[in-house]
């Protein structure tokens, strides 16, 4: 499985993914610290990356787009620790196939955690 880590998102995330297995980077690390939302959702739907961010703009940008993809895991709700981030990502992973999160938003708040097929 392959991501994509958005900027407001710490690269640390990154780091704990690739040490799991997963092919993972960071906008930071691949020169897209300051693209625009849609120039990183085309990357990653190129490349066939799960974006995970904190950027409340993506689900509007993936239901205009009408399409599978990329699968999405969007932080919401306030500022998430590297520690709370992992925490909740590795709940995530634990709970849905890769299959499926290719083709879903998944959003994640502090109380829970929801899963929307795409497209919306």
């Amino acid at each position: 499985m392959k991501f994509l880590i958005d900027m407001p998102l710490s690269p640390g995330l990154a780091s704990w993914l690739v040490e799991h297995g997963y092919n993972a980077v960071h906008a930071l690390e691949v020169g897209l610290d300051r693209a625009s939302d849609t120039v990183i959702l085309e990357r990653a739907r190129r490349e066939k990356r799960v974006v995970i961010t904190a950027d409340l703009d993506y689900p509007q940008l993936l239901a205009s787009s009408h399409t599978e993809g990329p699968g999405l895991i969007l932080f919401r709700g306030g500022n998430y620790s590297e520690a709370d981030a992992l925490y909740y990502l590795r709940k995530v992973l634990a709970s849905i196939t890769p299959e499926v999160l290719c083709k879903s938003i998944v959003v994640i708040e502090k109380n829970r955690i929801r899963f929307r097929s795409l497209p919306l």
